[in-house]
């Protein structure tokens, strides 16, 4: 996808692209020339604006597809939909992802399926489901990780765990549909804060133990998506960190 630098006339499926880290990557590669298919689930009113806002700027370059991603029966529905928008599909992109505190002794099941379901099983079956397209566009998946699959948030073990598989998935799926195929998965770490309530003396904290001593933006994660995209023909299986060293620093 990198020999005249730009994505125009490409496909790209975002799951959660509503909000935060989807919305910005969607602006990103919009803005690089790609046609976005934008997922939600219940987010209608914010998909619709992020819609009319693209196709403002680029007529029919965005459309939606609703779909709960815990409904594994529909995900192919979602891909089918996705393809039929454009005639195509180039790239697919896990964003969507649930995360919540579940510690131990008070973990239930419908909390496991749920933090399983959306961080590690959806994006398996979506890919599963996407593969052919992207095999014969020669195009590739970028799943979103995280940095604790590596070093487990306290308090959080399911959704540590559910990342764990989810950059396993990205390693396996890169030796199962190479070489048409390229998987590689990004790992953020201080971007942005949880939805639920986090303390200022904890954000600082956490801060400190970057090696920047600052927070990131959605913007990073969405130009190392647009990087693993467009300009990394030869890379397929990595992690790409993007936390400004946290994960290096105990």
């Amino acid at each position: 996808m990198s020999e005249n630098n730009t994505l125009e006339g490409k496909v790209v499926l975002i799951t959660g692209a509503a909000h935060r880290i989807g919305a910005t990557t969607a602006r990103t590669l919009h803005a690089a020339g790609a046609n976005i298919v934008l997922h939600y689930r219940n987010s209608a009113t914010a998909a619709e604006a992020l819609q009319q806002e693209l196709n403002a700027l680029r007529a029919d370059s965005a459309t939606l597809v609703q779909g709960d991603l815990l409904d594994t029966p529909s995900l192919a529905k979602i891909v089918q939909q996705a393809h039929a928008a454009w005639g195509r599909l180039d790239v697919l992109i896990n964003n969507a992802s649930t995360f919540y505190p579940t510690p131990v002794g008070t973990v239930t099941e419908e909390q496991w399926h749920d933090l399983m379901g959306s961080n590690l099983k959806a994006p398996f079956f979506l890919s599963q489901a996407a593969a052919s397209h992207l095999k014969r566009e020669r195009g590739c998946i970028v799943n979103i990780v995280d940095i604790h699959a590596d070093r487990p948030l306290k308090a959080h073990p399911v959704y540590s765990m559910a990342k764990a598989g989810l950059v396993m998935m990205t390693k396996s799926l890169a030796c199962e549909l190479g070489p048409e195929v390229r998987v590689n998965a990004i790992a953020p770490g201080a971007i942005l804060w949880p939805e639920n309530e986090m303390d200022d003396d904890t954000k600082a904290k956490i801060l400190e133990r970057t090696f920047l001593k600052r927070q990131g933006s959605p913007q990073d994660i969405a130009r190392a998506a647009l990087f693993l995209i467009r300009d990394a023909d030869y890379t397929s299986g990595q992690v790409l960190k993007v936390d400004g060293g946290r994960s290096l620093n105990s």
